[in-house]
């Protein structure tokens, strides 16, 4: 049965979306059967991996809606870096709508919306990663109240601090009223500049608050990161060789690790962090 992880924060422009697509790749390259789902109407994790996102086709807000079944939607990425592993569920900009249509949706339901969608797939899947809008709205919550766990995407700057506070408190309220088994899978540190006091200070400051949350793998800053996207490629297909490739190549073994320790601890009846 495959593990829901959605990657959420508030703040935008901390790398969740690339750190979501290049994952997912790098997941599915090593053989894991992997369903990328885009939660966010700018749907950027759709055109990240070369879907127009103004396609005329079902998306993920047919499927909110119940207009449309995942066979309908869910789409091959069909290249060979992925060895038929990877899949989308894609966004569109209709996907904005969904906010107000949940809003309307009596309490108690539209949390839930994304959690009855994904309910049918798990079986197929190994790892079900969801890209969340950058805001703490009806979507985020829908995606928080799926998953198993978070990955939270942390750029290396202080004013991060202050929403990564404010996420991991929305995070216990999930916890409390919506999604018992909800964790914290792993503090990803992006945007690191090795050359600078300033990154060195964010990533000891998150360490002294969360030093069990953070990976040990953290992503640089990288050209080749930003770039990629405009491709419609992952940078294991840009650059394989790029400082942000091999970042995201150690920190996928190092999100399977967690995972494996994670169901183990939970075969043994111990409820762990990750």
């Amino acid at each position: 049965m495959g593990k829901i992880y959605c990657f959420a924060n508030q703040k935008g422009g901390v790398g969740k979306t690339t750190t979501a697509v290049n994952l997912a790749g790098y997941l599915a390259a090593g053989g894991h059967r992997v369903l990328l789902v885009d939660d966010d109407s700018q749907a950027n994790a759709t055109s990240s991996l070369g879907v127009d996102k103004l396609r005329d086709e079902p998306s993920l807000y047919d499927m909110l809606t119940g207009e449309a079944s995942a066979a309908d939607v869910v789409l091959k990425v069909d290249r060979p870096a992925f060895r038929r592993c990877l899949d989308l569920l894609p966004s569109s900009v209709d996907l904005a709508g969904a906010e107000v249509e949940l809003a309307a949706r009596p309490q108690g339901e539209r949390e839930y919306r994304l959690k009855r969608a994904l309910e049918p797939l798990k079986a197929n899947y190994d790892y079900i990663l969801v890209d969340c809008p950058p805001s703490l709205g009806l979507l985020t919550l829908n995606a928080l109240s799926a998953a198993d766990a978070v990955i939270i995407p942390l750029q290396c700057e202080y004013l991060a601090l202050e929403g990564l506070m404010q996420l991991t408190n929305t995070i216990s309220l999930v916890l409390t009223g919506l999604n018992k088994s909800l964790s914290i899978l792993g503090i990803v540190m992006t945007m690191y500049d090795s050359r600078t006091n300033l990154s060195a200070q964010v990533v000891n400051e998150v360490k002294n608050h969360f030093p069990r949350e953070i990976f040990d793998n953290m992503v640089p800053r990288s050209v080749r990161l930003s770039e990629a996207p405009s491709y419609g490629l992952t940078i294991l297909e840009y650059d394989p060789h790029s400082r942000g490739a091999l970042a995201y190549a150690a920190l996928a073994e190092e999100v399977v690790a967690r995972s494996q320790a994670r169901t183990t601890d939970y075969a043994r009846g111990v409820r762990t962090h990750a």
